[in-house]
């Protein structure tokens, strides 16, 4: 890169620790600042690739002379040491925006409010099903930067926050996937819907007519910003109807392409999963993969956990973890999907929600509304007059044992919060994972008679860029 000798990395997590790895390979001067505890296997890295770095402080000598700063997505731009930094006339931006540069893969970038990391696993997973030399990264799984520098591939799937997308310029993917923009983490955009829509927009910024830009044709927000926030008179645009996915049909096909199979095979069920899926076909046609791999690879697909993950089943009821749905759009899809009567979990810290739109299908579905958070306050306002039955836990195991006494048998009990999850747990993946422990114990107890130790370890992806909620 022209006139950069000295970067500064903020961050000492995946994408931090592979940005500064690749820039020491590039043949750069490399400091690397996290303002708390660096975990030992990123210092073994750092160590292993001769980076200098630093813990529990950000010594502003040392930062603030950088000739390139790259960012973690969960730094705010408000920060006032990014602020000093703007002052100072530094470039600030993202690892994929630095590590983009070092590769001559394909990119394939997914970006939404809900369902990314679905339809960008599932891609991934097509792709590799087809044999192509594919890797996982942005949001999720290994850190891109590290990849370039140590392995990299022919193709490269990325999930694009909108913390990201904030930080970079010159990003420009081979194909782009918006799924849906949906009111979420406006905190960070000055409680303005505007910014949010803009921020999501960068990712067809430098794209043009080859360039394939597949987007949710539905959506008002993405109709808002197509008038607003797109730039671009030459962009290959390819617009899919989530309106359109019936329920009832029995073929999976894909609007502008030649594929389709037997809805009764796919692995994932759901109208906004139809959506996914359609998604991933549509740009993995555009890499031209045969439709008899896709069609496998829709068969065999398992999806991460906490998005709509069934636990377990007890006397009958069905118990399913959808902890990852912490706004209300998300809710929307889990609630949609089910065609069994529900007890709902829901709750945690409220991001200034409007839950009018579940109304319908709380009204069609809930059997009774169990709110797990420290302020539920919002949740009974919002449905005091929807639902007689709502209900309060302040941990997950008062959470369980009250929706197991209203549910039924043929019931389902959904954890969908809605809310993110500082209150009471570290991350919606605490949360889902204590959900499931709780079920485990209270399944060993009913079929053994015993007692079952709550200090399970679970294994976490190693990215969570914009992890929480």
């Amino acid at each position: 890169m022209k006139d950069v000798n000295y970067i500064v990395v903020l961050g000492g997590g995946e994408s931090g620790v592979g940005a500064a790895v690749l820039a020491v390979a590039k043949g750069y001067r490399v400091f690397l600042s996290d303002s708390g505890i660096i975990n030992d296997s990123y210092k073994n890295d750092l160590i292993k690739h001769n980076v200098e770095f630093e813990e529990n402080r950000h010594s502003e000598e040392k930062i603030l002379n950088a000739d390139l700063l790259i960012k973690s997505p969960g730094i705010p731009d408000k920060a006032p040491l990014i602020q000093k930094l703007k002052a100072n006339g530094v470039s600030i931006i993202d690892e994929l925006e630095f590590a983009c540069q070092f590769t001559e893969a394909k990119l394939i970038a997914v970006t939404g409010s809900n369902g990314k990391t679905t339809t960008a696993r599932l891609l991934y997973h097509i792709l590799d099903h087809a044999g192509l030399n594919v890797g996982l990264a942005g949001n999720i799984g290994f850190s891109f930067a590290k990849q370039v520098a140590l392995s990299n591939k022919d193709v490269f799937v990325l999930e694009v926050s909108s913390f990201q997308l904030d930080s970079m310029f010159a990003f420009n993917p081979d194909v782009a996937v918006l799924l849906n923009i949906t009111p979420d983490h406006l905190d960070r955009y000055d409680n303005e819907m505007d910014n949010y829509i803009a921020s999501k927009f960068r990712i067809v910024q430098n794209m043009s007519a080859n360039q394939p830009f597949i987007f949710n044709a539905d959506d008002e927000n993405i109709k808002r910003g197509f008038t607003e926030f797109f730039q671009r008179d030459n962009v290959s645009l390819q617009g899919l109807s989530i309106e359109d996915l019936m329920q009832e049909s029995e073929t999976f096909s894909v609007p502008g392409t030649d594929f389709n199979m037997n809805r009764n095979d796919l692995s994932l069920n759901g109208r906004h999963n139809l959506f996914n899926m359609q998604c991933a076909v549509l740009a993995a046609k555009h890499l031209d993969v045969d439709n008899n791999l896709i069609e496998q690879a829709l068969m065999s697909f398992e999806n991460d956990a906490h998005r709509l993950e069934k636990v377990i089943n007890i006397n009958n009821v069905e118990y399913i973890n959808d902890s990852k749905a912490t706004n209300v759009d998300a809710v929307f899809y889990a609630l949609e999907s089910m065609t069994k009567n529900i007890v709902w979990i829901v709750g945690g810290v409220d991001k200034g929600n409007d839950y009018s739109l579940l109304f319908p299908l709380v009204k069609d579905k809930v059997r009774a509304i169990v709110c797990l958070g420290i302020d539920n306050s919002k949740i009974f306002e919002a449905f005091k007059d929807v639902h007689e039955i709502i209900l309060e836990a302040r941990s997950v195991n008062e959470a369980v044992k009250i929706a197991s006494l209203y549910a039924e048998p043929g019931d389902a009990v959904l954890l969908s919060p809605a809310c993110a999850s500082f209150d009471l747990f570290k991350n919606y993946k605490d949360r889902g994972d204590r959900f499931k422990a709780v079920l485990l114990q209270q399944h060993k107890m009913m079929t053994e008679g015993i007692e079952v130790e709550m200090n399970f370890k679970f294994k976490i992806n190693p990215v969570d860029n914009n992890s929480d909620d």
